[in-house]
């Protein structure tokens, strides 16, 4: 379960970590009465549960209330990474002085809650560990012990944050290790956390739940807007999306990419179960990530039907802006029906799985090799 920002930092904010004023809007109007009570410049931030908001243009500042109304009329309505955006958080703009990185995560191959902070905050963690990996501190946790302040600031000092805000950085690194315990988080995320004039503050804040434990926190199910995840979605280092119908078959489409010469840029499950709808998000999700080349959807229809899917292709065929070669291994229940849609489309299909991997492969290969 993926909490939007202005969710996630009203928990952040009840848990002692400091965050800013802010208030949601779900019309320009909204936006322009904030901005005019707040009285100072403001950040409008589109809240959508997809990264790269800010490389997209979703966050964007107003000095008055007559800017906030504008800028908010082009950002509702608007859509950042295949999501479209239905509010926004209009927040006090912060004077930042420093940014830095902190997260808590489970680590799952080392069987230990990770905590990972960074002085060097509002970059990518990936790109970062790319690209300076010596800058980001690592502290292992295991679940059976404490996890103490003093353990806190040592992190921060290690951050090299300057004595005067271990304290104060080392509290909020300590608040929100337990904010993700006592909500039984994946993923508990500040970045960035900044320095300004008055103090350190969470300047965004990402939380997601484990699925498996919301019947423990039935208040967030109360949450109005809120998402379960949908799709069992993995960012890989190559530029083939691969897209099934269950781990399996997904895993197996990923290794006849690997076998074919190619390298998969996803893993994404789209279930047993996948809908017309499922199948037009998957597809807006792999086309609108950026090292994708090639898609490759790998469909054995069994309680998933081919014509839902070749419906939810060809959706996402007319929607998409972007440039993207599919394609497309359709079988199983319905397929005929399926097929027929495809090809009145114009869209090419392949009842092999061998063949429709080494086809993506040499598509790959023939124009980005």
């Amino acid at each position: 379960m993926k909490l939007f920002e202005f969710n996630a930092k009203s928990l952040f904010k009840q848990n002692g970590i400091p965050v800013p004023e802010g208030y949601v809007a779900k019309t320009s109007k909204d936006a322009s009465n904030i901005a005019k009570k707040m009285n100072r410049p403001v950040a409008l931030k589109s809240q959508v549960l997809v990264g790269g908001r800010g490389k997209a243009g979703g966050i964007k500042f107003a000095d008055n209330p007559g800017q906030a109304n504008d800028i908010s009329e082009t950002l509702l309505g608007s859509t950042i990474n295949g999501e479209k955006v239905k509010f926004l958080l209009v927040e006090e703009k912060a004077n930042i002085l420093n940014e830095f990185y902190v997260s808590v995560a489970v680590d799952r191959f080392n069987q230990k809650i990770l905590i990972m902070a960074s002085a060097e905050g509002g970059v990518e963690i990936e790109q970062l560990a790319k690209t300076k990996p010596e800058k980001i501190i690592k502290y292992y946790v295991n679940p059976e012990d404490n996890f103490l302040p003093f353990e806190a600031r040592e992190i921060a000092r290690k951050m090299g944050v300057g004595s005067s805000k271990i304290s104060e950085v080392g509290r909020i690194i300590y608040n929100l290790f337990n904010l993700f315990v006592k909500y039984d988080a994946n993923l508990a995320e500040i970045n960035p956390l900044v320095a300004t004039d008055n103090g350190i503050i969470a300047a965004d804040a990402k939380l997601i739940i484990d699925d498996d434990a919301l019947f423990r926190h039935k208040e967030l199910m109360d949450i109005e807007e809120y998402s379960k995840e949908e799709f069992a979605f993995v960012k890989l280092d190559g530029d083939i999306a691969v897209i099934g119908n269950g781990a399996g078959l997904t895993l197996t489409g990923m290794d006849m990419i690997k076998y074919s010469g190619g390298e998969p840029a996803t893993f994404l499950d789209i279930g047993g179960g996948a809908s017309e709808e499922s199948i037009t998000r998957a597809l807006d999700l792999v086309i609108n990530y950026n090292p994708v080349k090639v898609v490759f959807l790998n469909v054995l229809g069994g309680i998933t039907r081919a014509d839902d899917v070749a419906k939810g292709v060809i959706n996402a065929f007319n929607a998409c802006d972007k440039s993207v070669d599919m394609v497309i291994r359709l079988t199983g229940t319905n397929e005929e029906e399926g097929q027929k849609l495809l090809t009145e489309a114009g869209i090419p299909f392949e009842i092999s799985m061998e063949k429709a991997a080494m086809k993506a492969v040499e598509l790959r290969n023939s124009k980005y090799a």
